[in-house]
């Protein structure tokens, strides 16, 4: 039963629901809308939204749709060959909406997107899809919001101008006072016991009118609110995924490659070569007896050029350590798992759709559904469960103080 102080939420760019679910958590809060334009994040955030927080209406409040075209967002739109139908934002909401969260999709402003991309991300439109958030923040007002994104658009600068002086220029156009300098918006969410390194930068907003003392209270979100809930020690792999069943080594066979278990949902092994089997196995007891010969950079690079007779400017080898935190869960985990070795030797393989999830603080009742690549892409787009609901408990208890 959700209790009775309830604010009402709008999530934008909500993949499968990492922030919808901290806020969910929380039971302080509804979420009368959700807009996402990938057909399998979507599937899995209806479901999740139906079978664990009991919505019962999500076919029609949790939206498949480019957020860029505004307009038909807000008015509604009917027999699109790949969206479908809806009524709109403006029917489906009624009432005050008191906070707006989402951060788009980060690829334009990720370092690694602008080493990859030959002209640096600069012609990408995901730089700009922050004015389609900025839209919907314009449309209904909400009191506060939170938006989230990569550390990499700190420095973004994809026509001259950085990207967060667009930003702050906009929002503060639009009505909405944010910090002028962002030096303190990057968190690490390690901090707040997700058991893995992540750094994203939170962009806490505070609608013009409702608060005459902004500035104080904008330094305290980074200041005091947020570094309340930091925790004092580290979740690491071993607490994320220790106690998971083994999965172990099948060698010689065409279709299976690991032993599995059908009692654990998600947590199945993806098809390594016999090959890749003993790179792992190689990697992972180098690390186990201590001999550390693969402990750099230079000696990992060397190896997948003997392995594989490819050069790589970066190293493509990684096995998780079990007394740390992970290292960052990115989208790419659907292309290979290279970067993400179970650090168990006896396993020989790279980490389960089920750990990924684990490590990214996901429940274990956060059942994930469609192809496993398409798995994998959506939980490194999330926002760790864990840390949304830091952030939703710190909106809450501004919202109670302001009593708004």
């Amino acid at each position: 039963m959700k209790n009775l102080k309830q604010y009402n939420v709008i999530d934008l760019f909500a993949g499968c629901g990492g922030l919808t679910d901290g806020f969910e958590q929380t039971k302080h809060f509804n979420t009368v809308a959700c807009v996402e334009w990938d057909e399998y994040a979507i599937q899995n955030l209806k479901k999740r939204l139906k079978d664990k927080w009991h919505y019962k209406n999500v076919d029609d409040f949790v939206l498949r749709f480019d957020i860029q075209q505004t307009d038909k967002l807000f008015k509604g739109w009917s027999n699109d060959d790949k969206y479908g139908s809806s009524v709109g934002l403006d029917k489906l909401i009624s009432g005050q909406v008191d906070v707006i969260i989402g951060g788009p999709p980060c690829q334009a402003y990720s370092m690694a997107g602008r080493i990859q991309d030959k002209n640096n991300m600069k012609l990408d439109y995901r730089n700009y899809l922050f004015e389609s958030y900025l839209s919907v923040v314009e449309k209904y007002k909400p009191k506060l919001i939170i938006f989230e994104n990569v550390q990499g658009i700190l420095s973004a600068c994809p026509d001259g101008e950085k990207i967060t002086s667009k930003i702050q220029k906009a929002f503060k156009k639009a009505g909405y006072h944010i910090l002028s300098d962002l030096k303190n918006a990057l968190f690490d969410v390690a901090d707040f016991g997700v058991p893995q390194h992540r750094k994203r930068v939170i962009i806490f907003g505070i609608r013009s009118d409702i608060y005459k003392r902004f500035d104080k209270l904008l330094n305290e979100f980074y200041e005091v609110y947020m570094p309340a809930h930091k925790v004092k020690k580290f979740q690491t792999v071993r607490d994320a995924i220790g106690d998971l069943p083994k999965l172990l080594p099948i060698h010689g066979t065409a279709k299976i490659a690991y032993t599995e278990d059908t009692n654990f949902f998600n947590h199945k092994a993806r098809y390594q070569s016999d090959r890749d089997k003993n790179i792992f196995k190689l990697l992972t007891q180098d690390i186990e007896n201590g001999t550390n010969k693969y402990s750099d950079i230079s000696s990992l690079k060397k190896l997948y050029t003997k392995i594989t007779g490819k050069e790589s400017n970066i190293h493509k080898y990684n096995v998780l350590k079990w007394n740390e935190p992970s290292n960052t869960i990115p989208a790419h985990l659907c292309k290979d798992g290279l970067r993400h070795i179970h650090p168990d030797s006896t396993q020989a393989r790279t980490i389960t759709v089920r750990e990924a999830a684990r490590l990214q603080s996901f429940d274990d009742d956060f059942e994930f559904i469609g192809p496993q690549t398409e798995q994998f892409k959506m939980i490194g787009n999330a926002v760790p469960p864990k840390f949304a609901r830091v952030l939703a408990d710190v909106v809450y208890e501004i919202l109670l103080k302001l009593d708004l």
